[in-house]
């Protein structure tokens, strides 16, 4: 069961983190130019995006084993139809198609790990399946550049299938058929309104043409909170926003995911279209950030776990915004060790120091019982905000210095390099003033003095 969660997992990691060195390829070949770039992205985020929180209820209502088995299954014949695709517009229909297969997989896969273990050997089996969500990301850009350049872009979504083979024989044999949950209903009306929400400003964005997209989207927007507040199953329990920790976090986790996502689309775009890397070439390069990520992760939590998470979510994303700002230094021909890897690298240290403080701060500002939709819709707004930045950030670069074909050029980059650090500065300025400690109360017997109750920060944590 543990194998089938990691691999279905792993090949929806992979996908996503293997396309971005694909886009050009995929421009030359099906054209479509920016816009079409963008979208091959963006319409994946889109579906995945405003899909993931129902897709939770999915598996709580006819079992997670069924709902996982069908977004496996899903995603690997989409995946197919991806590597066929004859144009642009095809190929974004089925990038859309996986993301709604994504949303089925992605909590599907937790939840099935949840059910196979016992509680004393549970955290241990999640901590496989994290470590090897994160050798995906690592895998991903060095898999798909080899492809790329050797075979084809299609080949990064055909190469799929058999992994989707294997991992379906895996979920016959040894995941147990659960029974859904008695009392779940579906907010299909809340998942209706946010993902036609979303889509009208994104598409606003990307075509200029469309500017009536972007306030129909607003209002579509408007009546989901409306609805989320009234309805007593919402999509988007509104009421977890009333806790400081947990709003803060995730204003935080919207400015920096914002700026990450569209950071990795256009270095990816530039590192070949500007300066001439393969995609093999353009995948090994940002290797590091997801090395130091790896590597770091856990040492950073327990650092905040002593000392409390305020700094490191204060100043980690200003470290990061200094690191995205050296970018700017570099024209058609740098050094890659003397000018992209150390402002890599210092992007990175600031990352990994609040990445993992920031996911375990908004996690314990829910209860126990709703720690689960806490976390979807953490994942949600990180997913949303890239989406939002990808298409905002292009709208400007289109606009700056525009490259031959329907690209970009060194302008465009820099104008996307330096709102992508000004929007992880945003993101620590919100840490600081934002986020407060926890604190627990120590009570007269569990003091040394055994005179009085005090309240003081929860360093042992």
């Amino acid at each position: 069961a543990l194998v089938a969660a990691i691999m279905g997992s792993f090949v929806a990691g992979l996908d996503a983190t293997v396309v971005n060195v694909a886009l050009p390829a995929i421009r030359e070949d099906l054209g479509g130019g920016l816009a079409g770039q963008q979208w091959v992205s963006n319409a994946y985020l889109l579906t995945l995006g405003s899909l993931i929180l129902v897709a939770g209820s999915l598996a709580d209502l006819y079992g997670e084993r069924r709902v996982f088995s069908i977004g496996v299954g899903g995603f690997g014949a989409v995946s197919l139809l991806c590597a066929v695709a004859p144009t642009i517009e095809v190929l974004v229909a089925g990038r859309a198609l996986q993301g709604v297969f994504g949303a089925l997989l992605t909590p599907s896969a937790l939840a099935v790990i949840v059910a196979a273990f016992p509680s004393d050997e549970r955290g241990g089996a999640i901590g496989s399946w994290t470590a090897w969500s994160g050798i995906a990301m690592v895998v991903g850009p060095l898999a798909g550049g080899w492809l790329v350049d050797t075979f084809s872009w299609r080949w990064i979504f055909a190469v799929n299938v058999p992994f989707v083979a294997a991992t379906l024989v895996l979920i016959a044999m040894a995941v147990p058929r659960s029974a859904g949950r008695p009392g779940v209903r579906l907010d299909w009306l809340g998942a209706v309104l946010t993902t036609f929400g979303l889509a009208g400003p994104v598409l606003a964005l990307i075509d200029g043409g469309m500017w009536w997209a972007a306030p129909v989207g607003v209002a579509l927007l408007a009546a989901f909170l409306v609805h989320e507040r009234r309805t007593p199953a919402p999509m988007l329990p509104l009421g977890l926003f009333a806790r400081r920790n947990f709003l803060f976090g995730n204003l935080q986790t919207f400015a920096m995911y914002g700026g990450l996502g569209a950071l990795f689309f256009f270095l990816t775009l530039y590192l070949q279209q500007i300066a001439g890397y393969d995609a093999l070439q353009a995948g090994l390069a940002t290797i590091p950030t997801t090395l130091v990520m790896f590597v770091l992760s856990s040492r950073f939590g327990a650092l905040a776990d002593r000392f409390g998470p305020r700094w490191f979510m204060g100043l980690g994303p200003i470290v990061s915004a200094c690191g995205i700002a050296l970018l700017l230094r570099l024209d058609a021909t740098f050094d890659y060790w003397t000018e992209l890897l150390p402002a890599l690298v210092l992007f990175s240290l600031g990352l990994v120091a609040t990445v993992t403080p920031l996911t375990a701060t908004v996690l314990a500002d829910a209860d126990e019982h709703n720690a689960g939709i806490a976390s979807a819709v953490n994942n949600a707004i990180a997913r949303v905000g890239s989406l939002l930045c990808i298409a905002a950030v292009g709208a400007v670069v289109a606009s700056v210095a525009p490259g031959p074909g329907g690209t970009f050029g060194l302008g465009g980059f820099h104008a996307a390099v330096g709102i992508c650090a000004a929007l992880m500065a945003l993101g620590g300025a919100l840490g600081i003033g934002g986020i407060r400690n926890p604190r627990r109360e120590v009570h007269c017997a569990d003091c040394v003095a055994g005179a009085q109750s005090v309240q003081e920060p929860a360093h042992a944590r």
